[in-house]
């Protein structure tokens, strides 16, 4: 298996009982042949394109098998590796980052399957800013205190004519400060051994520093509704 450039976590072994369907949220259909996690993958889709070698880390448990076979489709842009998560022993987020990094070589990306970033163009931008920078976010600016409550919250400040995360939590009771919310991280090897951190709400985020790569709109799929 030849070493990527970059590896790309993609938890998919959540429940997605919020999501309320029969089926894996992720392949909830937007349009003819077309459903949320094509749309998440083409920020990735869109890193292969650029040149690199990009290796897909998949997350899952024996409930997304359906998604396992979904991803077929994507076997000839991208290198495909999947690890099993037991949810009895390891039933959080951050516990399946963790569970990835194993498998992860290069800059590191987290790509979330029911989120969608409106700039397909976000994540390669975010991974070439990591040669600068140990830590980059494609961010949108996000008002509504009820919706930063449910995501990656932000504080982004402009500082020297580029955006910078001056504060993160995951989730906040309080989001009073907030003003803005991620949608896909990009790090550094050596840094990446912290990306479960991120989605932790009882740890400090590493995201506080990170640069920011703004978008024009992030859209978390958690209902039927969207």
């Amino acid at each position: 298996m030849p070493t990527p450039d970059v590896s790309v976590i993609l938890p998919c072994a959540g429940l997605g009982s919020r999501f309320g369907a029969p089926y894996s949220k992720e392949l909830h259909c937007l349009a003819p042949g077309v459903t949320v996690l094509d749309r998440s993958l083409e920020a990735v889709v869109a890193l292969a394109e650029s040149g690199l070698d990009v290796r897909l880390v998949v997350v899952f448990g024996t409930h997304k098998l359906d998604t396992v076979s979904y991803l077929a489709r994507y076997a000839e842009k991208l290198q495909i590796v999947f690890v099993y998560q037991n949810k009895s022993d390891q039933p959080g987020l951050d516990d399946a980052i963790r569970s990835a990094l194993p498998m992860t070589r290069g800059t590191v990306a987290l790509v979330l399957p029911d989120i969608v970033v409106s700039d397909p163009g976000g994540l390669l931008g975010a991974v070439r800013g990591t040669a600068s920078a140990d830590w980059v976010v494609v961010a949108a600016d996000e008002p509504d205190p009820g919706t930063l409550q449910q995501m990656g919250a932000l504080t982004v400040r402009q500082e020297g004519g580029a955006a910078k995360v001056v504060a993160a939590a995951e989730k906040p009771a309080d989001p009073t400060g907030f003003n803005a919310l991620w949608g896909i991280v990009a790090v550094t090897e050596d840094e990446a051994h912290r990306l479960p951190d991120v989605v932790r709400r009882d740890a400090a985020s590493p995201l506080a520093g990170a640069a920011a790569l703004m978008v024009e709109r992030i859209v978390n799929y958690n209902t039927v509704a969207g």
